[in-house]
């Protein structure tokens, strides 16, 4: 029976992916977040499609948290296959409207979408190994090209993603294979939760939503690549014409990053 762990499960990209890997044959989902509740809600959810679950209350900011689902996970089950970093918090501000009083947020930023990757990756990696199993780190497009107005998120989806590609590399002799996804505009909540410039929720996202992808959609991607133990899975035509327009033509892509933020947030020229 796999073994599956899923963090940031209790809504959004998180939750779906464990509803749609459910219904796989014989899976057992350790479902990780901060918000309890919901979580066991999520959990009935994947037990009706025939999975069975364990629910660990985890904030992936906390190191000794992320060695603790670990261990709840090796300890019921007595294996993992998968890992799925997919925790996260969003954030949009302008650099120089950030206070320096107020700097302590981007650190903040890094503990949850770095960090919390690092440390669960580090608790797990040794029973992956064992199992020749897979880890998926759920990055962004803002983790391949830097938005404006997202400075920190930007930030801590780069070294996410460098600190993945290395991984990768290391143990492509273990058989544990990596796959890196990069959503882009994804209709769930994350980015009204997400930070302003004084380090508190948004409630307003600045991306142009029209074109938004699904969150089913999304998850759907990410769990078909994690299966196919895909390097990498980049979710939008214009995120993968635009990885390579990069290398050839950088300011055209900035043009076109620029288009994609709301009149309201974008850069202001004095």
């Amino acid at each position: 029976m796999p073994v599956i762990i899923i963090t940031g499960a209790s809504d959004g990209i998180g939750a779906e992916m464990a509803r749609q890997l459910a219904v796989g044959p014989n899976v057992q989902l350790v479902l990780a977040a901060r918000k309890q509740a919901i979580l066991h809600d999520v959990a009935r959810q994947c037990q009706a499609l025939g999975a069975q679950t364990l629910v660990v209350p985890t904030d992936v900011r906390e190191q000794t948290q992320c060695q603790a689902l670990i261990d709840a996970a090796v300890q019921a089950y007595g294996r993992i296959d998968t890992l799925i970093n997919n925790a996260g918090v969003s954030a949009q501000a302008l650099f120089a409207d950030v206070q320096a009083r107020d700097l302590h947020w981007y650190e903040d930023l890094m503990r949850v979408n770095l960090w919390g990757s690092v440390w669960c990756t580090h608790a797990a990696l040794p029973h992956l190994r064992a199992s020749q199993g897979r880890l998926v780190a759920v990055s962004s497009l803002a983790g391949l090209a830097g938005v404006p107005g997202r400075t920190a998120y930007s930030a801590t989806k780069f070294a996410m993603v460098g600190f993945f590609e290395a991984l990768r590399t290391e143990e492509r002799g273990q058989g544990v294979s990596v796959t890196i996804a990069y959503p882009g505009v994804v209709a769930t909540q994350i980015r009204y939760h997400g930070l302003n410039a004084q380090g508190v929720a948004a409630g307003a996202s600045g991306l142009k939503e029209d074109k938004a992808m699904s969150v089913e959609t999304c998850a759907r991607l990410i769990v078909q690549g994690l299966q196919a133990r895909k390097r990498e899975v980049v979710m939008t035509a214009a995120g993968k014409i635009g990885r390579f327009l990069k290398l050839f033509a950088p300011g055209l892509v900035e043009t076109l990053i620029l288009s994609a933020l709301k009149e309201d947030v974008k850069p202001r020229r004095d």
